[in-house]
């Protein structure tokens, strides 16, 4: 378990400075700068700022310097939040996205898999095509449809929960954005579990439970699920992570101050150190939570552990 845990960290680092290349060199190519506006600023008004902010520098040059802040945990400045650093900025917002998506993760975790285990005992029953129906269009809808649909039911229409806004993140606050976050998230993980369950179901140890008589609930619970649920690690590693970060539709629907909307803010204002900041802090979330997955995997099947 420690060779596999020392494997999966060696490969991290390189990948993660991979991603601050790629989106560095992205951001530098796309049209516009942080300093562009309706009023044209002076030559010499612009030099002092690219000045300042080292964007005068060569590529290489400034790569490394933000490589370097990387390492030491400095995000650096927002170059149009003046008054907050980058990494002020994440943090302010990471509170609100993970009470949003931790809670939208945990709903869609728990009805998916009940879901999909349901479909899975009752294979080609109506129960089963409903339940798979219904995944398939929790698929298949956008989520900037799901959202407005949900305000215009329960808010516009009955006026039972607010269409927007985030008073202290209250139960009523996190209704509306939780349930839109979750629904995609169910839909998938029904699938995930059904498939996965029908396969274990179907496998010979299964068989030789059910004929030694242990009952259906025993079989699942202590034999079936928990094979089962290895699809579903792997899917929750970057799932996790891109819900933990907050969606950037649902935030800008429902007027939720996440990180998701600090990053659309940042994309349209040319702010090159907070996209690159969320951008940083996103893939260094999917790589711990890949290398959770990873071992979890080690713990669930004695197989990993061997090889």
């Amino acid at each position: 378990m420690v060779r596999l845990a020392l494997i999966r960290l060696a490969s991290a680092i390189p990948t993660l400075l991979l991603l601050i290349a790629l989106a560095f060199f992205m951001m530098r190519a796309a049209p516009g700068g942080p300093f562009d506006s309706e009023r044209v600023l002076p030559p010499e008004v612009q030099a002092q700022l690219e000045q300042a902010y080292h964007l005068d520098e060569p590529m290489w040059k400034q790569l490394a310097r933000y490589i370097g802040g990387v390492l030491q945990g400095d995000l650096g400045p927002s170059f149009q939040y003046t008054d907050f650093t980058v990494k002020e900025l994440i943090l302010q917002g990471l509170p609100v996205s993970m009470q949003v998506g931790l809670t939208a993760m945990l709903l869609a975790l728990l009805v998916g898999c009940f879901a999909g285990t349901v479909a899975a005992l009752r294979q080609n029953s109506l129960t089963d095509h409903l339940v798979m129906g219904l995944a398939m269009t929790g698929m298949s809808v956008p989520v900037f449809v799901v959202a407005p649909l949900l305000i215009l039911l329960f808010a516009v229409g009955l006026g039972l929960l607010p269409a927007g806004g985030w008073q202290g993140g209250g139960l009523r606050d996190m209704a509306l954005p939780v349930t839109a976050l979750a629904l995609p998230q169910i839909a998938i993980l029904a699938r995930l579990m059904r498939g996965s369950m029908i396969e274990v179901l179907n496998s010979n140890y299964i068989r030789t439970a059910r004929a030694k008589g242990l009952p259906t609930r025993s079989v699942i619970l202590r034999h079936a699920l928990r094979p089962a649920l290895m699809p579903v690690l792997s899917y929750l590693g970057p799932a996790v992570a891109g819900i933990l970060t907050g969606s950037v539709v649902i935030e800008q629907i429902f007027g939720i101050p996440g990180i998701g909307r600090y990053f659309v803010q940042a994309a349209i204002n040319r702010d090159y150190t907070l996209v690159m900041g969320v951008v940083v802090f996103y893939g260094t979330l999917i790589i711990a939570f890949n290398f959770l997955v990873d071992l979890l995997y080690g713990l669930l099947d004695p197989r990993v552990r061997a090889s």
